[in-house]
């Protein structure tokens, strides 16, 4: 394996899984900077922002959302058409009875046409149906609020992402063993409490100058993909959406109660290089989680990220809309981390938690030995 060298700023995790599914990433790209992808989520209300220690500081929300599975949702044959509903929500599943116009309530009616012409009908772990199930609408919720409440682009992004997921089949990731001497070490998922406003959270630690060998961890497209889906499946099975009783607001009249955190750890990380196989992963990774995991991040954290590369998050602030910049905020210290995310976290970052090695959990790995073949 090549010599332990900087590596340069790389997004490992979703890019802010509320991107617009119509509309690209925007990206900036100053000269000689790699890029970080900040994407959007319209509704939520600004979180008051920490000063000390933050270079160019933007205001964040809150958290995120997802299932742990306790037993398979009940499945829906592929191709099956779903019964209809009446077009009410007055169903007796807990959510707040909803007029037939409501775009909740078309969105439900609507949905055996889309399940049937994808073939399928599971959205992290949840099986979609149309018996106004309380699981069913939370899901679809979340495509309404990633758009605005613009059903005929909920119903488009639903689409694709069930005809995604059907070929792509994210949930076998997470059993699957991915090699530690190439993901070892990137990617960790923490439970914390006393954090502040959620009290608790589910947040995802991306250490980016763990990576060592660009060619070994983003040569193969398709593996580095995978584990990257990996990690945010788990992170989603720990929200318990399948389990939810607590209903989702209308966008733009609360926050979603089901989201996480992300953390993006720079430290060591060199901000002068753009491999080839760098940018391509950056590229997947963000297509991949703005378009198929909406509504699903909160709060996002850039630390350990040096003062002189603050403008670079400054001159990305004026092209985005005032919504998606409010999730971010910008650390140049990470031991300043723990006045946002409370106590629990590692004493690298500011806290008096266990380490990220010793409380994180993520994908399964395996040390793989390469095996020389040789000939007589």
């Amino acid at each position: 394996m090549a010599d332990a060298k900087p590596t340069e700023v790389v997004p490992l995790t979703s890019p802010d899984a509320t991107n617009k599914p119509d509309e690209a990433p925007q990206k900036t790209e100053p000269s000689g900077g790699a890029v970080l992808p900040l994407t959007q989520e319209p509704e939520e209300a600004p979180v008051e922002q920490k000063t000390e220690g933050a270079v160019n500081a933007l205001p964040l929300t809150s958290s995120e959302a997802t299932k742990e599975p306790e037993g398979e949702p009940t499945k829906v044959e592929p191709g099956a058409a779903l019964p209809l509903t009446s077009g009410a929500a007055d169903s007796h599943d807990g959510w707040p009875t909803l007029t037939a116009e409501h775009p909740l309530s078309k969105f439900v009616v609507e949905l055996p046409t889309l399940v049937k012409e994808a073939d399928y009908n599971e959205v992290w772990g949840v099986h979609l149906a149309s018996d106004n199930s309380f699981q069913t609408k939370l899901i679809l919720q979340k495509f309404l609020r990633a758009n605005q409440n613009d059903l005929s682009k909920a119903k488009d992004q639903l689409l694709k992402t069930l005809k995604w997921r059907k070929e792509f089949q994210p949930l076998k990731t997470i059993e699957e063993v991915f090699d530690k001497s190439k993901f070892g070490g990137l990617g960790y998922i923490l439970d914390l409490s006393d954090v502040p406003e959620d009290g608790k959270a589910v947040v995802t630690f991306n250490l980016y100058g763990a990576v060592k060998d660009n060619k070994k961890t983003f040569g193969v497209l398709d593996e580095f993909i995978r584990w990257r889906v990996s990690l945010m499946e788990l992170s989603l099975q720990k929200l318990s959406l399948s389990t939810a009783t607590t209903p989702i607001p209308d966008w733009n009249t609360g926050r979603d109660p089901y989201q996480a955190y992300q953390v993006h750890d720079y430290m060591s990380v060199s901000f002068l290089r753009q491999d080839p196989l760098v940018k391509a992963a950056v590229k997947a990774t963000v297509d991949t989680f703005s378009a198929y995991y909406p509504e699903t991040l909160s709060r996002k954290f850039f630390i350990n990220v040096p003062a002189v590369m603050g403008w670079m998050f400054t001159a990305a602030k004026m092209l985005l809309s005032k919504e998606t910049v409010r999730k971010f905020t910008v650390l140049s210290s990470g031991s300043t981390l723990v006045s946002e995310l409370g106590p629990d976290v590692p004493e690298q970052y500011g806290g008096k938690g266990k380490s990220l090695e010793e409380a994180g959990t993520g994908p399964k790995m395996d040390d793989k030995t390469e095996v020389a073949v040789t000939t007589e």
